[in-house]
This record gives structure tokens, C-alpha cells and sequence, in this order.
């Protein structure tokens, strides 16, 4: 699997790719529970971000090529230039247990930067809106691609790679542009 090009990745699932996207750029996030380091570790991510500004960023998956080589280790470097755009929080999010989205945070030294939330039932990303059909190379439903500024629980800026999988808009120094 880690073999794999993002070109084959895209020809797998870009014809499952849903196209509708129920979340706006005005709209409230969801209250929804996610994990992080454990499965008792409840987040629930509504009162996680109230009276915060959140950068949230979402990927198809812990530990694959795209999101471990560019994706994360983006965010983890740009950390500082983030805070300086007055962010209170920084979140990953992965439809993945939450003790892969925790040794993949070890593994990229995110500790004391970005959270490493995990939405294990999907709940959080079905209720966006993002859910990508990747049965065919990761073994079920994970999230598309997507970063969004959220402020006191509403979305102020929303990032959704065209494809659902791409490495474009979503980012870090890409949203750094527009925050």
C-alpha cells in the first residue's frame, strides 16, 4: 500500500468520491466525540473549540504516504507561523483509532502543537459532510482532505481538495496564505 502513488490512489477512488459537502463556511461544526490517545479519552469537539479560534485539518489516513510525508510533518513546521496567526488550537483529525493517530503524533512530534484526534466512527466527518469512499485501499470510509478555520464553533474558512485526496489547498502553507 505504501508503494502506491497518489495518481493510483486518486484512479481508485475518484470515481467514489461523494461531491456534495454539507458544511459551509458559516455553518456551526457538529458537536461529535472523538478520541484522542485512547478510546476513553473522550474529545468532544464542540466545547473542544468554544471560544477558540481552530485550525482543523482532516486526512484519509494515519501512517499513509501523502499525509505522512507532507500533510502532517507541513503543519508540525509551520506550527509557530500558525500561533502567530492567532490560533488557539491546532487538531488533526483521521478516521482511525485513536492509538495509531497517537503514535503517528509520537512519530512527528506533535505533542504540546497539534491534537491528534481520532474519529473512530466516522461520526464527526459523516456529519461534515467529507466522508471519502476508500474501501478499495484503505479497508473502509475515511475523511477527504480538508482543513477549516473554526471560530467559537463556527467555520470562518473552509479548504477541500478538489479530489478529496490531494495535497493542494489544504495544506499548512497554503491556509497560512488565507488566515
Amino acid at each position: 500500500m505504501f508503494a502506491l502513488r497518489r495518481s493510483h490512489f486518486t484512479s481508485v477512488l475518484g470515481s467514489s468520491i461523494k461531491r456534495a459537502m454539507s458544511i459551509k463556511v458559516g455553518d456551526k461544526i457538529p458537536s461529535a466525540e472523538l478520541c484522542e490517545g485512547t478510546p476513553n479519552n473522550k474529545v468532544d469537539i464542540l466545547q473542544a473549540v468554544k471560544g477558540k479560534r481552530a485550525l482543523i485539518f482532516a486526512v484519509p489516513g494515519a501512517f499513509t504516504p501523502g499525509c505522512t510525508k507532507t500533510h502532517l510533518p507541513g503543519y508540525v513546521a509551520d506550527y509557530s507561523k500558525i500561533k502567530e496567526k492567532n490560533i488557539d488550537l491546532v487538531a488533526c483529525i483521521s478516521v482511525n483509532d485513536p492509538f495509531v493517530m497517537s503514535a503517528w503524533g509520537e512519530a512527528h512530534k506533535t505533542e504540546g502543537k497539534i491534537n491528534m484526534w481520532a474519529d473512530l466512527h466516522c461520526s464527526f466527518t459523516k456529519a461534515l459532510g467529507m466522508e471519502l469512499e476508500a474501501t478499495p485501499l484503505l479497508g473502509n470510509v475515511r475523511s477527504k482532505r480538508y482543513a477549516m478555520l473554526v471560530e467559537d464553533g463556527v467555520v470562518k474558512s473552509l479548504f477541500v481538495e478538489p479530489d478529496g485526496t490531494g495535497l493542494t489547498c489544504s495544506l499548512s502553507n497554503s491556509v497560512l496564505d488565507q488566515l
